[in-house]
């Protein structure tokens, strides 16, 4: 038992650290814009609930090692709690755009790094992903309701579909089945923060950036849409079905 606790301490130590560089970056933050109560409180928010969520994920999963990935992730997380702060602050104040954009086109182009140290270190693991996913959404659904505010309420059913989708699979289970890999699942995610960073900029024409984001929430419904048919095709086919054609499926929903 007591080894399993030495094991358990070190990846904990690296969340409580992951933590400690959060509150940093909000006082950073505070310090160069004079960030009001929202700003604070969203941000001390959002930094406690990462490291809760995570500390328990990790307790429950037994890693040996945070790993170098999640590292990184944490790294992203970090940005993205100070896009957090930002943008509840943005409610009371004029919003520092160019600190806003800077933070979350860094975060952005961090999305992918992760991963690929993951393969190279061979510390790709279960918890890596769903926590790579999780910091995607989250940032996705922020800049939704920052942007919301320029373009109209709407644009949050870009920054809320993928929890509305965690939330019907728990009506119905036969959306929790694993989907095949996707590279145009990957593209059009990427596309919702590259559209909703441009329009959050504001560096083009109102109707240029309604249309950007229009075209964005387009691809998000198609893919969606796509995935959900393809898990219920999938959950509809008999138990009996041979493992060939399980395959063909797999690969036709990958292309």
């Amino acid at each position: 038992m007591a080894l399993n606790n030495t094991y358990d301490a070190r990846p904990q130590q690296e969340t409580a650290v992951g933590a400690g560089v959060q509150l940093l970056l909000l006082a950073l933050l505070g310090t160069a814009i004079g960030m009001g109560p929202a700003g604070w409180l969203t941000g001390l928010a959002f930094a406690f609930a990462t490291w809760a969520v995570l500390a328990r994920a990790l307790h429950r999963s037994c890693l040996r090692s945070f790993g170098p990935a999640n590292r990184v992730t944490l790294g992203r997380a970090t940005l993205v709690g100070g896009v957090t702060a930002l943008v509840a602050d943005s409610f009371e104040s004029a919003p520092p755009v160019t600190l806003l954009v800077g933070l979350t086109a860094t975060a952005l182009l961090l999305d992918g790094v992760d991963g690929k140290v993951a393969r190279r270190t061979g510390t790709s693991t279960a918890l890596g992903a769903r926590f790579d996913m999780e910091v995607d959404a989250f940032l996705i659904l922020v800049l939704s309701v920052y942007v919301a505010t320029q373009l109209g309420p709407w644009v949050l059913l870009i920054g809320g579909m993928r929890y509305a989708f965690v939330a019907a699979a728990r009506l119905a289970p036969w959306l929790n089945a694993p989907l095949p890999p996707s590279f145009a699942r990957k593209t059009v995610a990427a596309v919702q923060g590259i559209a909703l960073l441009l329009a959050g900029a504001e560096l083009l024409p109102r109707p240029a950036n309604l249309a950007i984001v229009l075209l964005a929430l387009g691809s998000l419904l198609w893919s969606f849409g796509r995935d959900v048919r393809w898990l219920w095709r999938t959950s509809r086919m008999p138990a009996e079905i041979p493992a060939e054609r399980q395959m063909r499926e797999l690969e036709l929903a990958a292309r």
